[in-house]
């Protein structure tokens, strides 16, 4: 496909005559797919300092905007994986940052709802761009058709992995 060569080429041909049976194609794919997580988290990383916004409150903010900016204390530590109780300190520090507010629930008068402000909105949809526009840049070196193959190939290896091993 390319001659171009990566570091991922280098690293494969250096272990090669130290491990002769090594699949180079597998050790290739495994090893771009890490580097490839490593530097997208690395940018997410950067953009979360940029905007001022700690880890945690973006991916609350996050799974909020995953439920069309509403959602249950319970609903939000349930997407975070988290004990329900532990998503009070979380969503107290957004209010104080005036990033999500709680409002009376519209299915249950007993219930608190968490709502992103506009603010909060901003602030998530700021680092998304900046993520996405990453994303973008990394995988604008293949066609659409490329995109579409590459991505439902890595379905079919996810797949795999969401089986219990044998």
């Amino acid at each position: 496909m390319t001659t171009a060569h990566d570091s991922v080429d280098r690293h494969v041909e250096r272990w090669l005559p130290v491990l002769p049976d090594l699949d180079a194609d597998v050790e290739g794919a495994v090893t771009r797919m890490g580097v490839l997580t490593r530097h997208l988290r690395t940018v997410k990383e950067r953009v979360l300092v940029d905007f001022d916004l700690p880890a945690h409150e973006y991916d609350t903010l996050h799974a909020l905007a995953g439920r069309q900016g509403r959602a249950a204390p319970s609903e939000l530590a349930a997407d975070l994986a988290m004990a329900p109780a532990s998503i009070t300190a979380r969503v107290d520090n957004l209010v104080e940052r005036g990033f999500v507010r709680r409002t009376p629930s519209t299915v249950d008068r007993r219930r608190v709802d968490v709502e992103l402000t506009d603010e909060g909105r901003a602030a998530w949809h700021g680092a998304m761009d900046v993520r996405g526009a990453e994303e973008h840049r990394l995988l604008g070196a293949l066609s659409p058709a490329e995109r579409r193959l590459l991505s439902d190939l890595l379905r079919r290896v996810l797949l795999v992995a969401e089986q219990p091993a044998s």
